[in-house]
């Protein structure tokens, strides 16, 4: 740890108020456009509390369901503990660079963060990766404390906050062998690993963890089945490069292409060993980054991986850049092709991401970009869920017996934004027998339906012979177009739709909830 430098306060006064200004930035921007599918399927989770659910571990819905409790049912109070969980992990880069780093680094450091398109969508969108975005950068800083000092409140730290991250996502398993992996490779602090305490940090995370390890085996096992599934483990054990350049092009679209290409070339410049060999942190820095990638790149070569799976690991690699790039890192750092390249580098990688998140953010609400509807993701899923709740439940309330009808979808994304956006947010149903097993397979049993109407809103007008199947009787479907829509403005009906729903009117449910294996072998299908 370095000594401050005068003017130290100031650039640290400075990084405060940036990441204070960028919070509440974020605090107003997340009530400013509606609620994506898995949004409101975690918000769901939060009104069934649970040790665990199908999809993953309960922390969101734990979080989402004491915002709510607390502040009511809104998009801004569902979204409340993402934009806090980036505002903790920020604070946290913050703290390392300034620790092992410097002020200047600090600034830089806050100064990027808060531009990648990445962490954005992390803080801004109610899903797991804030949570575990936070609960890695706590770790971090934690556990490289205790590597310094060896102290038993800064190993339980550690271990409390790989306790959340389990809690958060699964993947944040993977902090345990990077963690292992610096300390094989460290002469430093190679030898703490002979000392229970870093062990008994680790028990206490797994300590927190064991009541989802409960549940899952309450359970079948069903979510780590469901993970092992997305992994790939279903299909046959083959490597091609199918889905490789995809994994590439999804990162550097999420983190800008710039910063992307400097972080890579981060790594390769730790190989080969053009570091400043007396801080021992970028050393631990590229051991808590670089594998997580690499990981999942190989992971790539068997199977499709989400751009955001290895966004965690970008908290440790974003530092390393900075320390890489900027300018302000010890002169020790061999940066290539001089500092002024680096730093001029480093400028515009910062400028280029703040440019690109500001866009896709202002695309949100406001379309400045002419692309067409139906390929601006932004609004074929945030859209019309509104004007959709409230057409849904005045054809609801026609329906012969309307106290007994229940909302329904094929899928758990509309099943679940019904529920948020119908006036009084009822219970909805997710008919799961032609889809995939979720969690309303855990909510909802036949017996609880059979002799019900229904008001099913699905995606195609070919449905009518599936539905015939589970109803008695089923109507014609109605059309209903969703238009782009923004807060201020009314749907824009010049323009190509960005969804078709159809909205079917169902009589006499006679069961078939349950998702029906497609064969024996399906590593999904519940034993018998």
């Amino acid at each position: 740890m370095r000594m401050p430098e005068p003017h130290d306060h100031r650039l640290l006064r400075r990084t405060w108020i940036l990441i204070g200004i960028c919070t509440l930035g974020r605090l107003l921007y997340a009530q400013a456009f509606f609620l994506v599918p898995d949004e409101t399927n975690y918000w769901q989770w939060s009104r069934h509390l649970d040790w665990g659910y199908h999809d993953q571990a309960p922390m969101i819905a734990w979080t989402i369901h004491l915002a709510t409790r607390l502040l009511g049912h809104s998009e801004w109070t569902v979204r409340l503990p993402s934009v806090f969980a980036l505002t903790v992990a920020s604070i946290y880069l913050v703290l390392m660079a300034r620790r092992w780093f410097s002020a200047q680094v600090a600034w830089q450091t806050a100064l990027v963060s808060q531009a990648i398109l990445l962490f954005n969508i992390g803080s801004l969108l109610a899903t797991a990766d804030g949570l575990q975005a936070m609960a890695w950068a706590g770790a971090c800083y934690h556990a490289a404390r205790a590597y310094e000092d060896n102290t038993w409140g800064q190993w339980f730290a550690g271990g409390a906050w790989f306790g959340f991250g389990l809690l958060s996502k699964y993947t944040v398993v993977l902090f345990l062998p990077c963690l292992l992996a610096y300390a094989l490779f460290s002469k430093k602090h190679r030898g703490r690993m002979i000392s229970p305490k870093p062990y008994l940090a680790c028990l206490l995370g797994l300590l927190m963890f064991s009541p989802v390890i409960y549940w899952n085996a309450s359970h079948q096992w069903n979510s780590m089945r469901h993970v092992a599934y997305i992994g790939g483990a279903n299909d046959r054990l083959t490597l091609h490069l199918n889905f490789f350049g995809d994994y590439l092009a999804s990162q550097a679209a999420l983190l800008t292409p710039m910063l992307f290409i400097l972080i890579v070339l981060s790594w390769l410049r730790f190989l080969q060993g053009r570091y400043p060999k007396e801080n021992w942190f970028c050393s631990y820095l590229f051991f808590t980054s670089l594998p997580v990638f690499a990981g999942f790149a190989v992971l790539s070569l068997h199977t499709r991986v989400y751009g955001n799976w290895p966004g965690f690991g970008y908290v440790s690699a974003v530092l390393l850049s900075t320390v890489f790039w900027s300018g302000t890192a010890p002169s020790s750092v061999d940066r290539g092709g001089g500092s002024k390249t680096s730093g001029t580098l480093w400028r515009w990688s910062v400028v280029s991401a703040y440019v690109f998140t500001g866009i896709v953010l202002v695309q949100v609400i406001f379309p400045v970009l002419p692309i067409p509807a139906r390929f601006d993701r932004s609004a074929t899923e945030s859209a019309g869920w509104d004007l959709l709740g409230k057409h849904v439940d005045t054809i609801r309330r026609d329906m012969p017996n309307a106290q007994e009808t229940f909302l329904f979808g094929f899928r758990y994304q509309i099943a679940s934004e019904l529920a948020f956006y119908v006036p009084g947010q009822p219970r909805t149903v997710s008919i799961n027998r032609w889809s995939r097993p979720n969690v309303y397979d855990y909510w909802w049993q036949d017996a609880d339906l059979v002799g019900m109407d229904a008001v099913g809103v699905l995606e195609s007008a070919q449905e009518r012979s599936r539905l015939l199947q589970v109803f008695e009787h089923v109507s014609s479907p109605e059309k209903y177009d969703v238009f782009r829509r923004h807060i201020w403005h009314s749907p824009d009906t010049s323009v190509p739709p960005v969804r078709t729903h159809y909205i079917y009117r169902c009589f006499g449910f006679k069961g078939g909830l349950r998702w029906t294996p497609p064969s024996a072998d399906d590593i999904r299908a519940t034993p018998p």
